[in-house]
């Protein structure tokens, strides 16, 4: 069920059926020159309508900003700060809590660090403040990473890589514009930076070239099924 199309009277009925509620974070970030700025978000959205459709579950409206830290000087990245996000997560997860959910499924389809720690220190702060509530952390590559194995050609792929594109490919074909160029970040780690872009100029993390629509539906499809697992584990979990 999607909360931004149910009425009150809909999600009344439905909350005695279950109080499980998946809520997706996406990014408005680069994602080299092919791919559009919402795709972290649209992947994930796509995901969890698919996954209300095969189980019993709310689905919220995405978070649809941010934190991106290596991504942040390129062209069209607006990011939030770490404080930010954990502010709308702790808001978002208390105010849905008052109305009965008690089960929080916080899946993200951007899998960086700032990002997701941000996201795990609310959930950590609500769990010791919400009695009998469960809460679950993750990005949606979590779920998947050991899969990509089976399915992508580009070993080390990532960010706007042949997995993300083949995903795109599927879920919007005409959104996706040629493609980049192969690339692999050169940040000087431990080494922190203010010129990123010069460490990443073309913002893309393995090979676009290699991407398919029917590797892309393949990921998709393991995406969903790994997420439903998700919903049925939480539910029993104590």
């Amino acid at each position: 069920m999607l909360l931004e199309e149910i009425t009150m009277a809909d999600f009344k009925n439905a909350i005695k059926k279950t109080r499980t509620v998946i809520v997706p974070y996406g990014t408005v970030e680069e994602h080299g020159r092919h791919l559009p700025l919402s795709t972290d978000t649209m992947v994930i959205v796509e995901v969890v309508k698919r996954v209300a459709k095969k189980i019993k579950v709310f689905v919220a409206p995405p978070v649809h900003y941010g934190v991106c830290t290596s991504t942040s000087q390129h062209p069209g990245t607006i990011g939030i700060t770490p404080e930010t996000l954990r502010r709308i997560t702790i808001d978002i997860v208390r105010d849905a809590y008052k109305k009965g959910l008690r089960r929080f499924i916080l899946i993200s389809g951007h899998g960086g660090g700032l990002h997701i720690s941000s996201i795990k220190e609310a959930g950590e702060q609500l769990i010791e403040e919400l009695k009998d509530v469960q809460i679950a952390v993750l990005s949606i590559y979590d779920l998947v990473y050991k899969d990509i194995t089976d399915i992508a050609d580009t070993e080390n792929d990532s960010h706007a890589g042949e997995m993300e594109t083949s995903l795109i490919l599927h879920l919007a074909e005409t959104l996706v514009k040629g493609r980049s160029k192969e690339e692999y970040p050169k940040l000087p780690k431990p080494f922190l930076t203010k010129n990123k872009m010069r460490y990443w100029p073309g913002g893309v993390w393995g090979n676009p070239a290699v991407a398919s629509r029917e590797k892309g539906k393949k990921r998709f499809e393991i995406m969903v099924s790994r997420t439903v697992g998700l919903v049925r584990d939480i539910e029993g979990f104590k």
